[in-house]
């Protein structure tokens, strides 16, 4: 292997064996892949957050348990519905420069939202659990998979 031919290889990973994708190739990747609506995955994170804070009250049988961990969930949730609405506006959709452009400005106002929601959350909740809250945030937000996994193969 050439210097030349390294260095091709290790600045697109691919080496120079790479070949773009026909059209009809890319048509039918598209048709293979599993395409998911956001709402689809916020309703099942919804869902998937319920489960957890029934389950911390039936386990811990607190009930500030399950409202600390229904606000860790809601703590995903709610932001999440934020960035795909922010995400499906009029303007997000005008070109590819609005859309890149909007899915950062929408991802930053997500963190935010979450952020804030976490900052607030020992002046909402009474006698919080800071770790069913945790349980609630990281199960509820790791359900992305799970509606993924759930949508019919196109």
């Amino acid at each position: 292997m050439t210097l030349r031919e390294k260095d091709d290889e290790d600045a697109n990973g691919f080496g120079s064996e790479f070949k773009p994708l026909t059209r009809q190739q890319a048509q039918q990747l598209s048709r293979e892949l599993r395409s998911v609506s956001p709402w689809k995955v916020i309703a099942v994170q919804s869902a998937v957050g319920l489960l957890v804070a029934l389950a911390t009250w039936g386990l811990t049988g607190k009930s500030s348990a399950a409202w600390s961990a229904a606000y860790g969930a809601l703590s995903v949730v709610l932001p999440a519905a934020l960035f795909a609405r922010g995400l499906m506006s009029r303007f997000s959709s005008l070109n590819a420069a609005t859309a890149g452009f909007g899915f950062f400005v929408w991802e930053a106002v997500k963190i935010a939202a979450s952020v804030g929601m976490l900052a607030i959350a020992p002046r909402l909740i009474a006698d919080l659990d800071w770790l069913a809250l945790l349980a609630g945030l990281i199960i509820t937000m790791k359900m992305y998979w799970l509606a993924w996994r759930l949508a019919p193969k196109a």
